[in-house]
């Protein structure tokens, strides 16, 4: 059986739940919060009383505002990793073929572009974050974009014969291009659709990163 939140003498304030149950609300509620009015502005207190549940409670499951702050982060980093991974696993299936460079790019675009459409304004606590002056905060906060880099970087490389230092340049570029426009598209809202958007920022980065393939590269090499 669960044991319920509420046992014990400090009982919450609000429906009783699991334990796991309770630490996903609290979750959600600290996301919303955080992304909407940084963290220097939200207070364990204002969590707890959206919650509903006492502050013993809350401190339970989370020992610190930046605690519960970083697994925030962390929970939002992992769903831009499986986005990205998502995007990306139908052009790595066998050797690397004329054309899969630009689906490179343009699954990393969507990518971005469907992160942040349903991600919304909780993105920002992986682009935007205010809490970034600790070295290790910071570190943990760009865990993530330093993971998709990674990877980006190694596609780079299987597309274009470039070495590791361009690639990881060009993969940082193409990171924030995709962000910075998917992020724009969120706040600005156009007439132009997600996919027309999407394909306008492939072909200009495509057009981009073609023209620096090596010029002794061959397309089908083991």
């Amino acid at each position: 059986m669960n044991p319920s939140e509420d046992a014990g003498p400090l009982r919450a304030r609000g429906p009783r739940m699991a334990r796991d149950e309770r630490r996903a609300q609290v979750l959600r509620i600290a996301q919303d919060l955080f992304s909407t009015e940084g963290y220097h502005h939200v207070s364990m207190d204002d969590i707890a009383d959206r919650a509903e549940v006492s502050k013993p409670v809350l401190y339970r499951h989370f020992p610190s505002k930046l605690d519960l702050y970083l697994a925030v982060v962390d929970q939002r980093g992992a769903a831009l990793l499986a986005a990205v991974e998502e995007a990306v696993a139908p052009v790595q299936s066998g050797r690397v073929q004329p054309g899969d460079g630009r689906q490179v790019i343009g699954a990393v675009v969507r990518a971005y572009m469907e992160f942040v459409e349903a991600a919304g304004s909780s993105a920002s606590l992986l682009f935007e974050s205010d809490v970034t002056r600790d070295q290790d905060v910071r570190a943990r906060v760009e865990h993530a974009s330093s993971e998709v880099a990674r990877r980006i970087a190694g596609l780079l490389a299987d597309v274009t014969g470039l070495g590791e230092d361009e690639c990881t340049t060009l993969a940082a570029a193409l990171i924030a291009f995709s962000q910075g426009a998917a992020t724009h598209r969120m706040r600005q809202p156009s007439t132009l659709g997600r996919e027309d958007a999407a394909e306008l920022m492939t072909q200009l980065l495509w057009a981009g990163v073609q023209s620096l393939v090596r010029a002794d590269f061959r397309y089908g090499d083991a």
